[in-house]
């Protein structure tokens, strides 16, 4: 019977030097964790290789191999089947494994490595040889070293040797948590969620917030945009969602200040606010989805207008890209669908007909001073209530 496990590779950790232990360790401990949902695996790593490998027949490899394509950090998977350092037993395990793997496919070619030096062929003799192999096992598929349908591996690592015929990209990136945590403004809109996402997989583990205008915005919005989180969450982990109430924020700027600064206005209390909650959540940033020039709020002139709020760093992952771009992502990880669904949230409230596009700060700030500004804010943070997401691998 066939011995199968997964093979993930790391990419960019393999750079950090000294540091490379740090990451490695956060790297398993993530991959461990994911582990737990689908039975008993033992996980360890060598040669800039994850290795994961079912403890027992109930451990479930193909959902181990759904999980571990969701860990930033991992740039390939493979799935191999191991089996003992000798040309025999690997031209054995090659004629048995692979002829499924290339089934429809018209092309192929072998890659040998040879991490144990001791092994007595070297990669060029041993890609020659089972390259034999495969045409005796699969006679209509010929070779093309340069454009193949598929790849057959042959590595000989320290553990063994391991034949694989494909492989899959992983997320990339660093490990969830090697580059601190920082606060995600999550609304119900395409570009937030891939805004987090795009940042956790730069390695920032996430918190977000989200601002609801009960009762002109629904308790159905409210759960969508914790569906999102839920999505976010599969690449992210668990999150926790802040959720505040600007209705009565929103309502004093109807009532005092003029309607073409409302938008203005009500992004530099969100900042705020978001500020505040992040320091006492230990984040070390916020994150937005905006995209430059995309609405009204989003020209340089606002963005410095909505920044002169806070004195955190503000990361915008999405600035310069498109909305097809940014679309494209959503899609790919799962979130597009839940955001289209049509509710509403706290921007489009009260929505000035000519929205500033050019602010000027002094301006905004007179308009600003028409409320109680300190007050309002910590009257808001008073309807804070959180929301543990727990991440469904």
């Amino acid at each position: 019977m066939i011995k199968e496990i997964l093979l993930c590779k790391y990419g960019e950790i393999v750079l950090k030097g000294a540091n490379r232990k740090y990451f490695e360790d956060m790297l398993c401990r993530e991959m461990k964790k994911r582990a737990r949902a689908y039975g008993n695996f033992d996980i360890y790593r060598a040669q800039s290789t994850i290795y994961i490998e079912p403890a027992d027949d109930f451990a479930d490899l193909d959902g181990m191999f759904h999980a571990a394509s969701k860990v930033f950090g991992i740039v390939a998977i493979a799935r191999a089947a191991v089996c003992e350092k000798n040309m025999e037993s690997i031209s054995e395990t090659v004629r048995a494994y692979v002829p499924k793997f290339l089934e429809g496919k018209k092309t192929f070619k072998v890659e040998g490595k040879r991490s144990d030096k001791t092994f007595p062929l070297d990669s060029m003799e041993i890609s020659r040889e089972i390259g034999g192999v495969v045409l005796e096992s699969c006679p209509r598929i010929r070779v093309d070293v340069h454009h193949p349908d598929v790849t057959v591996k042959i590595e000989i690592r320290e553990f063994g040797a391991y034949v694989s015929a494909g492989q899959f990209k992983g997320a990339g990136g660093m490990p969830i948590g090697s580059n601190g945590k920082a606060l995600l403004l999550l609304s119900g809109g395409i570009d937030s969620p891939v805004a987090g996402y795009m940042m956790a997989k730069r390695g920032v583990r996430l918190d977000a917030i989200h601002f609801e205008s009960f009762p002109y915005t629904s308790e159905r919005a409210r759960e969508k945009v914790l569906e999102l989180a839920g999505e976010v969450a599969e690449y992210a982990g668990d999150i926790y969602v802040h959720v505040v109430s600007l209705t009565h924020i929103q309502e004093e700027l109807v009532k005092a200040c003029e309607e073409d600064y409302f938008t203005l206005l009500l992004r530099r209390y969100m900042m705020t606010i978001a500020e505040r909650v992040a320091r006492e959540k230990e984040c070390l940033g916020l994150i937005t989805g905006e995209s430059l020039g995309q609405v009204a709020s989003q020209t340089i002139q606002a963005l410095g207008v909505t920044d002169n709020a806070v004195s955190m760093p503000v990361f915008r992952p999405c600035i310069g890209m498109d909305k097809e771009e940014i679309i494209s992502i959503a899609r790919r990880i799962g979130t597009f669908e839940t955001s289209i669904q049509p509710y509403e949230d706290c921007c489009t409230v009260f929505t000035p007909k000519h929205p500033k596009t050019k602010p000027v700060l002094e301006k905004v700030k007179a308009e600003e001073n028409k409320l109680d500004f300190e007050a309002l804010v910590e009257e808001a943070m008073g309807t804070l209530y959180t929301v543990h997401i727990k991440a469904e691998y």
